[in-house]
């Protein structure tokens, strides 16, 4: 599936490669991972507060599109969110950074409150598409979904299991796009970083096990998978630094703080 979506990326891996071509700094591109973009910011921002000689540029476009930007040389990490790293990636030096729950989302109004894993894949698959099937009201279901290559959705089907996606979902090209669809429309339901959560949106438990810190933590909540970052050889230079500094004790307390599992 990566294969078939690297070309797809190529036209973002030129603007980010021209991007991170700045001059009279030391530049570092980052691309990839849409559920871990707006945490690769905020570290950005605070390691560049501490290094004035530094220029960290985030840029999404999903881990597909991460693995190709540093296996070309378009971007110095990569950021991919999947359960393990396909064999494009097999040549790259990886870093967990954090781990992410995954986090089946509907409407504030929906009452449902709790799927089993198996009324979970039926829906995404298109077995079930009314809610009534499940204890919610006589109405439609609309299944939200990222697109192919995103590592998200990767993951979602490999943890769940023989998902082959409703050919009718509304495919959505980030996290960002999933909440606010589900949030605008009441008989949605997507899947995102659970360290995207807000009040537009409600979590609903799987299995009755709540999409918590707590719950990832205890090994309850089984939608799991880790933050990688990805390098092209060694990592040296303030790419080292950098990726060091995400590490550190104040990089993990952000990454916490912002609804993420540090990875260690």
């Amino acid at each position: 599936m990566f294969k078939r979506v690297f070309m797809l990326g190529m036209f973002l891996l030129a603007g980010i490669y021209m991007v991170g071509c700045g001059r009279g700094k030391t530049s570092i591109t980052l691309a990839g991972s849409t559920a871990f973009q707006p945490f690769a910011e905020k570290l950005a921002e605070q390691f560049m507060d501490k290094n004035p000689n530094v220029n960290v540029t985030v840029q999404g476009g999903g881990s597909a599109v991460g693995i190709q930007s540093a296996s070309s040389g378009a971007a110095q990490i990569g950021m991919a969110d999947l359960v393990t790293l396909p064999e494009e990636a097999k040549g790259l030096t990886s870093t967990v950074v954090a781990k992410d729950g995954i986090a089946i989302v509907v409407n504030p109004k929906n009452k449902i409150n709790n799927l089993t894993t198996d009324q979970a894949r039926d829906i995404f698959n298109g077995k079930i598409v009314n809610w009534k099937e499940v204890g919610g009201d006589d109405v439609p279901i609309t299944v939200v979904s990222r697109e192919a290559g995103s590592g998200t959705r990767t993951s979602f089907e490999q943890i769940l299991t023989n998902i082959t996606l409703k050919k009718d979902a509304l495919i959505q090209d980030s996290n960002g796009t999933i909440r606010e669809t589900v949030a605008n429309d009441v008989n949605s339901v997507g899947y995102l970083s659970h360290g995207l959560i807000n009040e537009k949106i409600k979590a609903i438990k799987i299995d009755d096990v709540e999409c918590t810190s707590e719950m990832i933590i205890a090994g309850q909540y089984k939608l799991v998978r880790p933050i990688f970052l990805l390098v092209k050889g060694e990592m040296v230079g303030e790419v080292k630094n950098f990726i060091d500094y995400i590490l550190s004790v104040e990089g993990q307390k952000t990454i916490k703080d912002n609804g993420l599992l540090p990875a260690k």
